[in-house]
């Protein structure tokens, strides 16, 4: 953790140095006009409040709460029973995944890195809301090992494992390739690609015929981003796992598939952006504003539940906000 805080105030100083030269951003007027098709209100749009959190980003810090709870979604039983462990699902979307999960009937383990421990118990506190069982994890999916601890764990306090969702992740941007040091490279590789394969292999094991593997992409990983080369990089590489992994799993009865989302107001983002990028955060998709995590979950749902998505496996399902595949 350590690691990811120095590699943060190091980029921060860049961009310190970068905006001394720059004008003001100029902001945009909030959500009147812009597109709105979901039930209740129009989520918050652009601008947002201008913070930048310490890494890994609490969401209990944030002042503009991302909305998680999906009062609208009414659960009806899809995952009833079913013993799940959802990787950052302390916050976010995967906090917002842990949820719903929850209110369709499935125990929810969540893996957190240890400085996460307010916001997973808050996750925790809504996940028994829903009556159902919560079990919390620390540590870092980097970590082969842990990874076999976390789904042991959560075998002996279910009696045994139905979904994984790998949705834990690093991302710190950089404006060129040369401020991207190979140690920041690394750590983003070695989060974002090999704790998916080292959570993946650990739960494999342990998932029956009607089981499934659900990955978070990105729609970095479908058109790139220049600020996020090497987090760019890794969704690709998630996409291609998924895309893999799919075909070998199938004759075991087991589904793989990701969910590639775009601009999401959660702690990742204004723990990556600087208070003046980020009031502007989601203003570029067709909806004119980032997605919030309930608007995300639904589809986790979706292809977790065999009654769903029993013939779906391999596809990288863009939640993106942008018509087509965001590509």
């Amino acid at each position: 953790m350590e690691k990811q805080l120095r590699l943060q105030r190091e980029q921060d100083q860049r961009d310190r140095q970068e905006k001394k030269a720059e004008p003001a951003p100029t902001q945009k007027g909030a959500a009147g006009g812009l597109p709105h098709t979901g039930p209740g209100k129009m989520p918050p749009a652009p601008p947002l409040p201008a913070q930048h959190l310490p890494k890994p980003g609490l969401e209990a810090d944030m002042v503009h709460k991302p909305q998680f709870t999906a009062p609208h979604y009414k659960g009806s039983g899809k995952l009833e029973g079913f013993s799940t462990l959802v990787t950052g699902g302390d916050s976010g979307i995967g906090r917002a995944v842990a949820v719903l999960f929850a209110r369709e009937g499935a125990d929810v383990a969540i893996v957190y890195l240890a400085d996460e421990e307010a916001d997973a118990q808050q996750t925790r506190t809504h996940v028994e809301a829903e009556g159902r069982r919560c079990l919390l994890i620390p540590g870092d999916v980097k970590d082969a090992d842990f990874c076999r601890r976390a789904v042991k764990k959560t075998v002996k306090a279910f009696g045994g494992l139905n979904v994984l969702v790998n949705n834990a992740g690093f991302q710190e941007h950089a404006k060129s390739i040369e401020d991207l040091s190979e140690e920041r490279f690394d750590e983003t590789l070695k989060t974002n690609v090999y704790g998916y394969f080292h959570m993946a292999k650990a739960a494999v094991p342990h998932l029956p015929s009607g089981g499934s593997i659900i990955n978070t992409g990105s729609v970095t990983g479908l058109r790139g981003s220049k600020e996020l080369l090497d987090y760019s990089t890794t969704k690709g590489a998630i996409h291609a796992f998924t895309k893999a992994l799919a075909s070998q799993l199938l004759e075991r009865g087991i589904r793989v598939n990701a969910v590639a989302p775009g601009p999401v107001w959660t702690p990742f983002n204004p723990a990556d952006k600087s208070p003046e990028d980020i009031v502007e955060f989601g203003s570029k998709t067709d909806f004119g504003r980032a997605a919030q995590p309930e608007e995300l979950s639904p589809a986790y749902v979706f292809l977790a539940a065999p009654c769903c998505a029993s013939y779906i496996t391999g596809i990288v399902l863009p939640v993106t906000g942008t018509a087509g595949d965001g590509a």
